[in-house]
């Protein structure tokens, strides 16, 4: 735990850049249901494999006007012409496996979604990051290894990890 210039104790992460601050007290760890966002995160996850968070959340948002804010239903239709514009996309991270894995993931969301209602319903009844990254795994999703599952969760609220005396622990 580390207590900030303005008295708050925070998760020992949230130190030092204004962005991480500011993303560990109003998204990461509230429990979030919407498929969209969910989809949106368990991808960006992906993305941040060897890269750091901060990288990611510097571009959130290009990577949400290059990928159609996330809507999955509009990313499975994604095709080669949609992969080379991608590559070309500086605002992005431009690796070809992780993009491909998107649009890959993409359409297995909407396998998820026909299978259980919602990917919200599916994914919220999981608490073993690993048994869910096999699960993923097994289902076809790529760049769902235990690590970025366990990531994707915390940030989700479907598990809580806030260090003990954490201000925010309490919401999740």
């Amino acid at each position: 735990m580390v207590v900030g210039e303005d008295g708050i104790a925070r998760c020992w992460w949230a130190y030092g850049d204004p962005i991480y601050i500011d993303y560990h007290d109003k998204e990461w760890g509230i429990p979030v249901r919407d498929d969209r966002r969910l989809f949106e995160k368990i991808c960006l996850e992906g993305f941040q494999s060897g890269l750091s968070w901060l990288t990611i959340l510097r571009k959130r948002e290009n990577f949400r006007r290059a990928f159609a804010g996330f809507d999955f239903k509009k990313i499975a239709r994604f095709g080669k012409r949609d992969v080379a514009r991608l590559l070309k996309d500086a605002g992005i991270v431009r690796h070809r496996g992780k993009i491909e894995s998107t649009i890959n993931n993409a359409k297995r969301a909407l396998e998820l979604q026909r299978e259980h209602g919602t990917l919200a319903n599916y994914l919220w009844k999981w608490s073993d990051p690993k048994e869910l990254a096999r699960d993923l795994k097994k289902r076809g999703w790529t760049f769902v290894g235990p690590t970025t599952v366990l990531s994707f969760m915390q940030a989700m609220g479907i598990v809580n990890d806030h260090v003990d005396g954490c201000a925010f622990g309490r919401r999740a």
